[in-house]
């Protein structure tokens, strides 16, 4: 089972929108509600994610998927 991280995607929800998280080559993409993709580092990754883990901002919620089944 690959667990490296090319093989996760991260959602961040909230009431209107779903902002996803994912590798691709040798950097992170975030994929907006549109569907616009900009590239991102890790720190802005962990920036966006670690309030909603942690509860900060009411209405967030976090889901990881895991891709590896679908691309072997």
């Amino acid at each position: 089972m690959d667990l490296t991280n090319e093989t996760y995607v991260i959602s961040i929800s909230t009431r209107n929108s779903t902002e996803r998280y994912y590798r691709e080559g040798h950097g992170w993409v975030k994929e907006s509600t549109r569907g616009r993709k900009f590239r991102a580092t890790a720190e802005q990754v962990l920036n966006h994610l670690l309030p909603a883990l942690a509860g900060v901002k009411p209405g967030l919620s976090v889901r990881v998927e895991h891709l590896a089944a679908n691309r072997e």
